[in-house]
């Protein structure tokens, strides 16, 4: 048995695509299904091609997908975890659990997917502004 990938379905394939940018994911390979009236677009981390998210985004879907939170979560090892959230509140992405411990935090895509980033290694040192920023909506 072997994993394969983790599919999301996204109503903003480009905002989507942007978020999973900032976080450090490239495009793997990407399909349109005219008949189907589908993409799919499959992302990766650099050097960890092996574990993939595909990213489903159905033409003709109108409005929000309800029951993100439902799917649960992506989990993302990163190599500096202040850097990553620093980086993606700059883009305009809400830390909904900020890194107070040095160790997790969980942002959301534009479809309200959680993704959980975990420091790589040891836990950074607490650290402002994370240490006494507040819980931001559901995470």
């Amino acid at each position: 048995m072997k994993y394969l990938h983790t599919m999301i379905r996204v109503s903003d394939l480009e905002a989507t695509l942007r978020f999973f940018a900032l976080l450090g994911l490239v495009e793997l390979r990407r399909s349109d299904n005219a008949q189907g009236r589908y993409t799919l677009v499959f992302l990766a981390a650099p050097g960890d091609e092996a574990a993939q998210v595909e990213l489903t985004h159905n033409w003709d879907h109108a409005g929000d997908y309800p029951g993100g939170r439902n799917f649960g979560h992506l989990a993302y090892q990163v190599d500096d975890i202040y850097q990553v959230c620093a980086r993606l509140m700059a883009a305009g992405i809400t830390i909904a659990r900020p890194p107070r411990d040095g160790r997790m935090a969980f942002v959301r895509t534009p479809d309200a997917i959680s993704i959980e980033l975990l420091q790589a290694g040891a836990a950074l040192p607490p650290a402002e502004p994370w240490l006494s920023m507040p819980n931001s909506g559901a995470w």
